[in-house]
């Protein structure tokens, strides 16, 4: 048994190497992963794993975090999975001590092991991951191993959804049309909110909204938002700046402005109008006590994953997938490599 994993040696390089398999505890099972999502973050690092001298990122480092595949061996304590069953990794791995633990906001714990998250003590693109099995969830049958690495991405959308408190009879806007953006489109839909707008700068990813569920899109470069239309709800999914700076005006008095992508740049904000309006800011962290339900959205046909892979690489052209996800945004919209 070898385990093939691909190291991030320098920015936009990976070299694959054989290792052996990791070693196993009590309460750990072993998986021999079948599909990992490329995430945004997944990108940013890739491009500087310092992210502009922000991290002291010591490089070989493993990306990946958003994985499914087949379990190969099980601990001495492990009862609720068996050998052979395909389960979906909840990548973040809390010490389960803490009081964010004990309340059960675990994706706030200052101890997590977040796979391809510094400090970079894991990552998912290899061939054997062994995981707790109490972060190891159990697919049914009819789902494949694909739609099972995107349940973590879902589980943000699913998340930000809850924190914006989506609802039939909200009107919705959604700042960003990536794969999160998707997600969290996917996630107000299943919660029966019809009145959703959805704005980016690409047709293909406005494209697949009005697909998924969107009842209006934008393309940014070619149309302006206007504040003559405010929105009960407004999720900003792009981590951009110069649309983060826009909401003041685009959201309804009493509305919530809910953060979901990462802005890594200072932003000139008109907290004055946001006052005057008395509306929320959220911000959202990846997630917690979401996958069941992930799960049981996907397995029962309410949200279709599937409809965001864009493109699928084997796992030998890692360094081709990211070239591809990094590089061609109008033509890629989640990169998926495939063991």
């Amino acid at each position: 048994m070898v385990n093939k994993v691909a190291y991030l040696t320098k920015p936009k390089v990976f070299e694959i190497c054989e290792e052996e398999p990791p070693e196993l505890s009590d309460d750990e099972v072993l998986v021999e992963i079948k599909h990992v999502g490329i995430c945004g973050s997944d990108l940013l690092f890739y491009n500087d794993p310092t992210v502009g001298g922000e991290l002291d990122t010591k490089l070989p480092i493993i990306l990946g975090h958003e994985c499914a595949g087949i379990v190969v061996k099980i601990g001495s304590n492990v009862q609720s999975i068996q050998v052979g069953d395909k389960v979906a990794l909840e990548p973040g791995i809390s010490c389960g001590k803490c009081s964010y633990c004990l309340e059960g906001r675990y994706n706030l714990c200052e101890k997590v092991n977040f796979m391809a998250a510094p400090p970079f003590k894991a990552g998912a693109l290899k061939r054997y991951v062994s995981h707790p099995a109490s972060f190891t969830y159990k697919l049914p049958d009819h789902m494949t191993t694909m739609e099972g690495a995107l349940i973590e991405p879902l589980a943000v959308g699913i998340h930000a959804s809850d924190r914006g408190m989506a609802a039939p009879g909200k009107s919705v806007l959604i700042m960003g049309a990536g794969c999160i953006g998707l997600m969290t489109l996917m996630a107000c839909v299943a919660k029966g909110v019809t009145d959703i707008t959805v704005t980016d700068l690409f047709d293909n990813r406005l494209e697949m909204a009005m697909k998924l569920g969107a009842s209006k899109v934008i393309n940014g470069s070619r149309e302006e938002i206007t504040s003559s239309s405010r929105y009960d709800i407004i999720f900003e999914t792009a981590g951009s700046s110069s649309t983060v700076a826009m909401t003041p005006n685009l959201i309804r008095r009493g509305g919530k402005l809910v953060m979901v992508g990462n802005v890594h740049t200072n932003v000139l904000y008109d907290f004055n109008t946001l006052n005057q309006k008395e509306a929320d800011i959220i911000s959202v962290f990846r997630y917690a006590n979401i996958y069941h339900q992930a799960i049981q959205l996907v397995a029962g046909g309410r949200i279709p994953v599937r409809e965001v892979v864009s493109n699928i690489y084997p796992f030998n052209e890692v360094n081709q997938a990211f070239d591809f996800a990094f590089n061609k945004k109008m033509a890629s919209l989640k990169v998926v490599l495939e063991f």
